[in-house]
């Protein structure tokens, strides 16, 4: 049985492949521009799973979890249907309890959309706090430009 695609690392940059069916379209037949942050939210969820960070396994044990507290997002083309495009993250910035990651979609060489999302670590209670260390120091690897190998 076919596993579900989650995309791979390329030096330290993470490749997520996707295409557009009709349901991401709007009247227009053009990508509904809210369905541009479910594509770059897949890619996330994906790359840190992929780089070890088990989000689902923290929250299940009362440690925490993610938020987004920062978006700046451009959209410059539009996708059309049955277009396949690639949303490739890269992690640009880490702190102790944050950190941020800048993502295009792409159709091709051509970029429709980028956005750099920062998300803190926060308590249950919703206070922020430091991010598990094995975490930061993957994204700071990442954030180096280093392999990752999981």
């Amino acid at each position: 049985m076919p596993a579900p695609a989650t995309g791979r690392f390329l030096s330290a940059v993470h490749h997520f492949p996707l295409r557009i069916y009709f349901e991401d379209t709007d009247l227009s037949g053009l990508v509904y521009h809210a369905n541009y942050l479910r594509y770059m939210e897949r890619a996330r969820s994906d790359m840190l799973r992929i780089a070890g960070i088990d989000q689902r396994g923290e929250h299940e044990g009362g440690s925490g979890v993610y938020a987004v507290t920062d978006l700046q997002i451009r959209y410059r083309r539009p996708a059309r249907l049955d277009d396949d495009l690639m949303v490739v993250s890269r992690v640009v910035d880490v702190r102790a309890a944050s950190c941020a990651i800048h993502q295009s979609v792409m159709r091709g060489d051509e970029e429709l959309t980028d956005a750099t999302i920062t998300v803190a670590w926060l308590t249950p209670q919703g206070r922020p706090q430091r991010q598990p260390r094995a975490w930061t120091d993957i994204y700071t690897r990442l954030c180096q430009g280093e392999d990752i190998h999981p």
